[in-house]
């Protein structure tokens, strides 16, 4: 009867701890589980509620700490003067072009004109104008007692591959005639059919008023083409005569006839820069010489 009894209470006393000692392991693995998760969570929410601003201004002052301590400890620079570039320094001489044309000036006589640099000047006694082989080219006053003041004479190449020899500007002075007389010429325009002396044309020229007349000479094989202009001033006649020579047109096939329009027209660009100064003849002292000056470059 005793054992009977005891069986069963023994019986459900092992079972308990059987169940109970299963359930406590699992229960601790869970609970390890658990609160492993919950320090991680509880640390993950510590360090985001943590501000980083502390950190950043420790990094900042200490930057800012070097900063003073670098400025403090540099030495004092001079200040460096920039070098001067050799090309900016140095500057560009230009040379002064010779001038394109020049002044002539006969304080004797009052008259001046300007004339190209590249022409050859010629004045008093030196004074020739001539055409080549058709020689001396005449003074044209009615009166004889003139006097040559000057000439500028073109350069034989200045047309080159045409007929031209020779191209001058030259001045004469006459004191011996009245102001009608100087409206004359002596030679005769040779222009006219009939080779009767022509009335003498009326130009201006710039400001003045003055005579003109032609004469032309020559043959087949050379031409010279003259143009003579007067202008009564300062109590005489003041001849200007315009030359022009020409050679061989239409005896050698390569050359050209040069143009008669442009020659003169250059030349009458001298007679127009002529000007007039007052002179009292009875004043003027011979040995006083004619003068040359230089334009500035156009």
């Amino acid at each position: 009867m005793t054992n009977f009894q005891q069986s069963p209470n023994k019986t459900n006393r092992n079972y308990s701890g059987t169940t109970l000692s299963s359930w406590s392991r699992q229960q601790k693995i869970a609970m390890i589980s658990g609160f492993t998760i919950l320090g991680i969570l509880i640390a993950l929410s510590a360090c985001s509620k943590q501000s980083p601003k502390p950190a950043l201004v420790g990094i900042s002052a200490q930057g800012a700490q070097s900063s003073t301590a670098a400025a403090t400890l540099a030495p004092p620079t001079a200040p460096t003067t920039p070098t001067p570039v050799a090309n900016e320094t140095k500057k560009k001489t230009h040379k002064k072009r010779p001038a394109a044309f020049v002044t002539y000036n006969d304080p004797k006589t009052g008259v001046s004109f300007r004339y190209p640099r590249k022409y050859e000047l010629a004045s008093g006694d030196k004074v020739r104008p001539e055409i080549e082989g058709l020689g001396p080219v005449p003074m044209n006053f009615v009166q004889p007692g003139g006097s040559a003041v000057a000439m500028v004479a073109a350069p034989s190449t200045t047309y080159p591959g045409t007929d031209f020899t020779t191209a001058f500007f030259h001045v004469n002075v006459n004191r011996s005639l009245s102001e009608q007389e100087c409206s004359l010429f002596a030679v005769a325009d040779t222009r006219n059919p009939d080779g009767e002396p022509m009335d003498a044309e009326k130009v201006k020229v710039r400001t003045f008023g003055m005579e003109k007349t032609s004469n032309f000479a020559g043959d087949a094989v050379k031409q010279g083409e003259t143009q003579y202009y007067h202008r009564y001033e300062n109590g005489a006649c003041y001849e200007f005569v315009l030359g022009l020579g020409t050679a061989g047109y239409g005896t050698d096939k390569d050359v050209e006839a040069v143009n008669h329009d442009e020659v003169f027209g250059n030349l009458e660009k001298i007679l127009a820069s002529v000007k007039f100064e007052s002179v009292e003849w009875e004043q003027v002292v011979a040995k006083t010489p004619a003068t040359t000056s230089q334009d500035a470059p156009k």
